[in-house]
């Protein structure tokens, strides 16, 4: 047994020792998917920042938090300068804390009641209780534009699907940005990497 490890240790540490040189391209291709992620979510509260700010405090048909005004301007300006500092990788692990609370409001404020999923599916992990209902309707809808509509030339871009605005995505993003607490910017592609060249040097 102990020679089965040692040989597995050994060919693991030389094919994957020799790629160190590039684990910064993990952390880089974490930050790039989500650099748009945060960009649009922050731009578009700013481009209707009066409507979020009555959305984020109503509790009739909104999340009924308190202090909306002020929630909404930590929201939108964190996502929109979270968004720029994980494009240059600088303060990737600080940035990192406020953007995961942001998801974690998202995830509990907006979509825990929804369930895991983003969008119905009986085939994947996890469906909502109302999911067959859901789908059920979604083809009787398909049947409908069958016969009373166009429907290669409505569906020839992409199928129709139920949005069920669960927390899957939060999630997935809250998954990414703990990633990047722990690693960091990565190697090379971060101004932290050099900036912290910088200063050992120094």
């Amino acid at each position: 047994m102990a020679s089965l490890v040692n040989t597995y240790n050994s060919l693991h540490d030389s094919l994957f020792g020799r790629l160190q040189f590039l684990d910064g391209l993990g952390p880089l291709a974490l930050r790039l998917y989500l650099v748009p992620v945060f960009w649009v979510a922050g731009t578009n509260k700013l481009a209707g920042f009066d409507s979020v700010v009555e959305w984020f405090g109503n509790s009739d048909w909104g999340l009924g938090l308190p202090f909306p005004a002020l929630m909404a301007f930590l929201a939108t300006w964190t996502e929109i300068i979270g968004a720029v500092l994980l494009l240059v990788g600088l303060a990737v692990r600080w940035i990192s804390v406020p953007l995961m609370i942001t998801m974690l409001v998202a995830i509990f404020a907006v979509h825990w009641d929804n369930g895991w999923q983003a969008v119905h599916d009986l085939q994947s992990a996890f469906p909502a209780p109302d999911a067959s209902a859901a789908i059920e309707r979604l083809d009787r809808a398909k049947v409908i534009l069958q016969e009373h509509g166009n429907y290669s030339w409505l569906t020839e871009k992409g199928g129709f699907v139920v949005s069920n605005n669960g927390i899957e995505w939060g999630v997935t993003y809250f998954v990414m940005l703990l990633a990047l607490f722990f690693t960091g910017g990565g190697r090379y592609f971060s101004l932290d990497y050099w900036l912290g060249r910088w200063a050992r040097r120094s």
